[in-house]
């Protein structure tokens, strides 16, 4: 009894020591798996900002080729323009009698080409004319109707100055939807025009 009572303390020790271990190990477990769950999460966040980084930059070079820049302005190239009298105009309305006060500006290439283009005016003002005078109110109340009937009056304003264009080729992109099945029309590469384009001052239907 004696021998057996001595051995019991001695065995204590080692089950402490077996704990401790144990409990040491856990922890250290404990520890790597937070700091790997840590890194893990955080590389997660910095894949996702760098994700919406390059969102950001693919819609900023969409949004850079949609919107072009415009030409700062050159005080050597200022626009010349010519203001022609404001014209009135029955309308082709068949349902009421209505009428287009409208007033245009002609921008020319510069001051030499607006002093030639006086002098082909009488002719440029009887296109103009009959082009505002085919047109109904509903043609040109809506905003691609007043864009379309600029291209139109352009081409006409050219041809007394020899320029035999079509409409189509002095129309932007977009300034007219196509009509539905009509073929698509290349755009012909223009020469330097005198008339650069034409400018409403004023439009008012009645």
């Amino acid at each position: 009894m004696s021998s057996a009572a001595a051995a019991a303390p001695t065995a204590s020790p080692k089950k402490g020591r077996k704990k401790i271990i144990i409990i040491a190990v856990a922890v250290v477990l404990l520890l790597v798996g937070g700091i790997a769950a840590f890194i893990a999460l955080k590389s997660g966040h910095a894949a996702d900002e760098e994700e919406e980084v390059e969102v950001a930059q693919v819609h900023k070079k969409k949004d850079t080729k949609r919107v072009a820049a415009p030409e700062p302005y050159d005080p050597k190239n200022a626009p010349t323009f010519v203001q022609l009298e404001v014209f009135t105009v029955n309308l082709a309305d068949h349902d009421a009698d209505r009428y287009a006060q409208v007033g245009i500006t002609l921008e020319v290439e510069d001051g030499k080409a607006g002093e030639q283009i006086k002098a082909f005016m009488p002719a440029i003002r009887n296109n103009i004319l009959l082009v505002l005078a085919r047109k109904t109110s509903a043609d040109v109340r809506s905003q691609e109707g007043k864009r379309l009937l600029a291209a139109e009056l352009h081409a006409q304003a050219l041809r007394p100055l020899g320029y035999d264009l079509e409409t189509e080729d002095l129309m932007e992109d977009g300034d007219a939807e196509p009509k539905p099945g009509a073929p698509k029309r290349k755009k012909r590469k223009l020469p330097p025009l005198p008339i650069k384009a034409v400018h409403f001052a004023n439009f008012i239907v009645q």
